[in-house]
């Protein structure tokens, strides 16, 4: 009896530990197949949300976006309407000066010798946009010019000064007029090995009186280099040459005495 005994005790219990290890290997399975554990991926349901997420954001637009948006929207020649102004008045046509619209530094030598090979830097104009807006009876004009500086086989690196001259010029049929002139120097910056360097300037506020009511002259913006303008800048800019003294008598030994 204590043999049949032991021997149905230890079936039972050998049952139980197999009931057991099945038991816990459902649970341990259906834990890995909800959750994240035993190195099981993790899964998740999705909870709507109660407030939609917010757009991202754009960025404000760069200072060059700004200038590549400018010289798009404005054109050079084209008619183009004038801000708090009527509608017959017009933004003055933008023109490059001709025999102004290339730079050569050093200027040519009067002979014409060796030009090419004393050429430092050539500027050119590439193109220019203005629009313009009507504030206080003044006609206030915003103008933009890009253009390239080339180095020339006697230049390198370094900064060259850009002289750049805009007039607005009444061009009735006799004889233009002058109503507003200003030189702008724009340092252009030359790098290291560089062959050529861009430069872009933009002029806020040039302001001129409007055109005379029923005036049928038309108001033209030249724009072109005007180094000879720069030159005599610079020499206006000098100090006066200091005076020399005047040398003294010297006494003469042979005038009389007494």
């Amino acid at each position: 009896m204590r043999r049949g005994t032991l021997h149905v005790s230890r079936e039972t219990r050998w049952r139980d530990r197999v009931l057991r290890g099945a038991l816990l290997a459902a649970v341990l399975l259906a834990a890995g197949c909800s959750g994240g554990g035993l190195g099981g991926p993790a899964t998740t349901a999705s909870v709507p949300s109660a407030t939609p997420p917010a757009p991202p954001q754009s960025s404000p637009p760069s200072l060059k976006d700004k200038i590549a948006s400018f010289f798009s929207g404005a054109t050079q020649k084209e008619p183009q309407p004038v801000t708090n102004a009527d509608p017959d008045v017009q933004c003055p046509f933008l023109d490059i000066r001709q025999g102004a619209s290339t730079l050569t530094i050093p200027p040519p030598p009067p002979d014409g010798s060796n030009e090419a090979m004393s050429l430092k830097y050539q500027g050119t104009l590439v193109r220019a946009a203005r629009d313009c807006a009507v504030v206080n009876g003044q006609m206030v004009m915003r103008l933009g010019v890009q253009g390239r500086v080339i180095v020339g086989p006697a230049g390198g690196p370094g900064e060259v000064d850009v002289p750049l001259r805009i007039a607005v010029v009444s061009a009735p049929l006799t004889a233009p007029k002058t109503v507003v002139t200003k030189l702008i120097r724009i340092p252009v910056a030359i790098g290291a090995g560089a062959g050529n360097a861009d430069f872009t300037h933009i002029e806020e506020g040039l302001s001129f009186p409007l055109p005379p009511t029923g005036s049928s002259d038309p108001y033209i913006v030249y724009i072109g280099f005007d180094p000879l303008g720069a030159a005599a800048q610079d020499q206006a800019k000098k100090p006066p040459p200091a005076k020399k003294p005047k040398p003294s008598a010297k006494p003469n030994p042979n005038a009389p005495t007494g």
